[in-house]
């Protein structure tokens, strides 16, 4: 059972910056995508960011280009989010996504979620 887990949240003022990482582990697989996501009460889960493996292509929100970045340690099967000039909006639980293949298969796997909460 592949298990992902988060770090990096926390709370900071409005403008700061925090970097959230997440690192799949269990069983022997490959990483096709990892990603971020955002969910906040009453609203449907978001994309932020996705990264393909290798960092071959990356993917962004609007509202999060250019304040955010994502890259992954292919090797240590991990994914950061470097999150810049945050804003209150911003604030969210944010979740780690992964789609991994196992044999000749892929599933989807997510994280616990972190919370990140902006003050203004």
């Amino acid at each position: 059972q592949v298990q992902l887990v988060e770090s990096g949240g926390g709370l900071v003022q409005a403008g700061g910056s925090l970097r959230l990482s997440c690192t799949a582990s269990g069983g022997i697989f490959s990483i096709n995508t990892m990603g971020w996501y955002r969910q906040t009460p009453g609203k449907q889960r978001e994309l932020v960011a996705q990264i393909t493996a290798g960092g071959g292509s990356t993917n962004y929100a609007d509202s999060v280009k250019g304040r955010f970045t994502i890259s992954g340690d292919n090797a240590e099967k991990t994914v950061y989010l470097e999150m810049n000039s945050l804003k209150p909006e911003d604030t969210a639980v944010y979740y780690c996504k992964a789609i991994v293949r196992i044999g000749a298969y892929q599933y989807q796997y997510w994280g616990q979620g972190t919370q990140v909460t902006v003050s203004s």
